[in-house]
C-alpha cells in the first residue's frame, strides 16, 4: 500500500501557523504534468499517446496480436462455410423469421455472472479498468492512493492477485438451482479484455495467468450436470474504447508491450444525448470488427451456449456487417448440431427486433410487449462486479420485479458479482435462496407461462425503460399480475390484504371487466381450500389466516 504525502503537509508557514496538508492525488497530478514532456522526449514507453492517430494505434493492437491471425482467419473462414449451408443468411431480412423458441419462454429465470480481474480492487463498479485511468475520478484518486501511480502499476498487474482459490463451480450451480433459475449466463470477456475461458485468439486468458484455470468451461460442466442452460456474455467489443482515457496520461496502456492486452484502446466519440448507437462515430477497424466475430464464434465452437448476450456496442454501425454474419452462424450452428435454438439478447436498437430477443438493462416495461423481452438487473445496487461495502437488493424486490417482467412477456436476469477468491457473498446467497424458496412455492404461476389479455391491476405502476426499476415504489395488496398456461389464470398478489380478502377487479362479472365465470380457485401453497364469490365488482377470494409464505402469493383460476 503506498500513501504518498508532500512534504509540503508537514511544513510550517512563516508566521507559524500550521499549512493545510495538500491532498495526495492533487499532488501527484502536478508531478505528472511536469513529466509528461520528460518522459516523451526520453522515449518512455508509458507517455501519453492520446495525439496518435487512430490508424496508427490500431495498427500497434494488430502487430501486437498477429501471432492468432491464422487461427482468427480459420474461424471466419468456418463462420461463412457454415453460412453459406444454412438455413439463415448473413442479412436482415433473412434473420427476422427467428422464431425465440420455446424453452426460453418457459425458462423466465436466469442468473448473470460478472467476475474477474476487476473483483481484485473490489472498488467503484466494474468499470474500474476504465476508470482508474480517468483523471480526476474517485477510481483514479483511489488507485493512486493504494497502489500507486497508473505507470507503475496497471490494470495488468491485478491479474496475478486474481487467483479464484475458493472457486467451486458444483457449488455455484447447486446454489443457482436452489435459487430458481433455469439458465446461467457468465460474462466470457467483459470490456476490460481478460477473457475468463480457453480463447485460443489470446495470451490474456484466465487459462494462461491469473487463475491458471478455464473457469467457465469448469461451470459450464457444472451448470449443465444441474440440468440447467448455458449461456455466455460477451462484452468484448466494448474493448475497442474501453481504455482509451489512459492514453491522456502516463500509464501502462501506452506501452507497445501490452497493447495485445489494452489495445486498440482508442478514443471514444460517444453520443451526448443518450443514442450511443445512432451518434457513435468511434474508430472501429475492419481488422477489430473480424476479432470481434472471431472470438464469438470461438465459444460458439467451444461451449455452445444457449444464449449469447451482447451489450450495447454491437450496434456500433462499423460492427452490424459482422454481426448479422455472427447471428446467422449462431441459429445456423444450433440447426447443425441439433441443439436447442439459440438466444442473442440485444440493447438499444442493435438488431431487427425480429431477429432477437430485446434485453433492458436495470429495467421494465410499463405493458406487454408483444415480442418476446428480458430485464437483466443485478442484485447489487452499486455495481456488476463485486465491491466492497455494497448494498442489495431484498428477496421481495426480486420477487416483484420478476413477477411483473413474466406477466409481460418477458424473463429476468438476475447478476451477481463474486469475490476474486471465488466465493459469493453470504448477503447474495441468502438473496438467492430466498427467491428459490418462493419459486419452489409459487413456480406454477411462473415457469411455462405465457402473458395474459392483459398484465395485471392496481395503483402501482413501473417506470418504463433502461435504469429505473428501482423507481418503482412499493407494491400493495391491491396489485395482481396475471399469467397463464393453458386454460389456467395465475392472479399473483403482491401483497397480504390485512383484512383477509383479495379481491381481483379484472374478473368482476359486469362491464369491461367481464373475462367469464369463474370455476374454481386455488391458493398456491395453502393447506387448506379458499372460498370465493364472483361479484359485479370483482371475484372476491376469502384468504386463510395464515398466509402460506412472503413476498407475494398465487390463485390458480379456471375460468369458464
Amino acid at each position: 500500500m503506498h500513501n504518498l504525502r508532500s512534504d509540503q503537509a508537514d511544513k510550517h508557514c512563516s508566521n507559524g501557523q500550521q499549512k493545510a496538508a495538500v491532498p495526495t492525488w492533487l499532488v501527484l497530478f502536478a508531478i505528472a504534468g511536469l513529466s509528461v514532456a520528460l518522459r516523451a522526449q526520453a522515449g518512455d514507453p508509458t507517455a501519453p499517446t492520446a495525439a496518435q492517430d487512430p490508424l496508427t494505434i490500431d495498427r500497434t493492437w494488430q502487430k501486437a496480436s498477429a501471432k492468432y491471425d491464422s487461427a482468427r482467419a480459420a474461424i471466419l473462414k468456418d463462420v461463412d462455410r457454415v453460412n453459406a449451408g444454412g438455413r439463415f443468411r448473413a442479412d436482415w431480412e433473412s434473420l427476422q423469421s427467428y422464431k425465440v423458441p420455446d424453452w426460453y419462454m418457459d425458462a423466465k429465470f436466469g442468473i448473470f455472472i460478472h467476475w474477474g480481474a476487476y473483483s481484485v480492487p473490489a472498488f467503484g463498479n466494474e468499470w474500474y479498468p476504465r476508470n482508474m485511468y480517468n483523471e480526476g475520478s474517485d477510481e483514479y484518486k483511489h488507485h493512486i492512493a493504494t497502489y500507486g501511480t497508473q505507470d507503475k502499476f496497471g490494470y495488468k498487474d491485478f491479474i496475478p492477485r486474481f487467483k479464484a482459490e475458493k472457486y467451486d463451480p458444483a457449488a455455484w450451480a447447486q446454489l443457482f438451482k436452489e435459487a430458481g433459475a433455469k439458465y446461467v449466463v457468465p460474462v466470457f470477456e467483459h470490456h476490460d479484455g481478460f477473457a475468463m475461458y480457453d480463447n485460443g485468439l489470446s495470451d490474456w486468458t484466465a487459462v494462461k495467468m491469473g487463475p491458471h484455470r478455464d473457469l467457465w468451461g469448469d461451470l459450464a460442466k457444472a451448470v449443465r450436470a444441474e440440468g440447467l442452460h448455458l449461456g455466455a456474455s460477451s462484452h468484448r467489443v466494448e474493448h475497442n474504447f474501453f481504455l482509451g482515457v489512459a492514453r491522456n496520461i502516463p500509464s501502462d496502456v501506452n506501452d507497445p508491450k501490452y497493447a495485445a492486452f489494452y489495445g486498440p484502446a482508442h478514443r471514444w466519440l460517444e453520443a451526448k444525448n443518450g443514442t450511443p448507437l445512432a451518434n457513435d462515430f468511434t474508430f472501429v477497424s475492419k481488422e477489430w470488427a473480424d476479432d470481434w466475430l472471431a472470438r464469438s464464434a470461438e465459444i460458439v465452437q467451444k461451449y455452445h451456449p444457449e444464449i449469447m448476450y451482447f451489450d450495447w456496442w454491437i450496434g456500433q454501425a462499423s460492427i452490424r456487417q459482422s454481426l448479422t454474419r455472427f447471428a446467422a452462424f449462431y441459429y445456423n450452428q444450433s440447426a447443425k448440431t441439433g441443439s436447442p435454438m439459440g438466444v442473442i439478447n440485444y440493447k438499444d436498437y442493435a438488431m431487427n427486433e425480429k431477429a432477437a430477443v430485446l434485453d433492458l438493462e436495470r429495467g421494465q416495461l410499463a405493458g406487454i410487449r408483444p415480442l418476446y423481452w428480458q430485464t437483466d438487473t443485478s442484485i447489487s445496487n452499486k455495481s456488476w462486479g463485486y465491491i466492497e461495502n455494497d448494498t442489495f437488493k431484498s428477496p421481495e424486490f426480486v420477487v416483484h420485479q420478476l413477477v411483473d417482467i413474466v406477466s409481460k412477456n418477458g424473463n429476468l436476469l438476475l447478476n451477481i458479482g463474486p469475490r476474486s477468491d471465488g466465493t459469493i457473498p453470504d448477503e447474495v446467497q441468502q438473496v438467492l435462496r430466498d427467491v428459490g424458496a418462493w419459486l419452489k412455492v409459487n413456480g406454477e404461476a411462473i415457469y411455462g407461462t405465457r402473458a395474459w389479455q392483459i398484465y395485471g391491476e392496481g395503483p402501482t405502476k413501473v417506470t418504463e425503460g433502461s435504469f429505473h426499476d428501482t423507481d418503482t415504489q412499493a407494491y400493495t395488496a391491491e396489485d395482481f399480475r396475471f399469467t397463464k398456461k393453458g386454460d389456467v389464470l395465475y392472479a399473483i398478489e403482491m401483497g397480504w390484504p390485512a383484512n383477509g380478502e383479495a379481491v381481483i377487479h379484472t374478473l368482476g362479472t359486469t362491464g369491461s371487466g367481464d373475462r367469464g365465470k369463474v370455476k374454481s380457485v386455488a391458493l398456491l401453497g395453502a393447506d387448506s381450500t379458499v372460498s370465493f364469490e364472483q361479484r359485479a365488482d370483482g371475484l372476491h377470494i376469502q384468504l386463510p389466516e395464515r398466509n402460506p409464505g412472503k413476498y407475494a402469493y398465487s390463485f390458480r383460476i379456471v375460468v369458464n
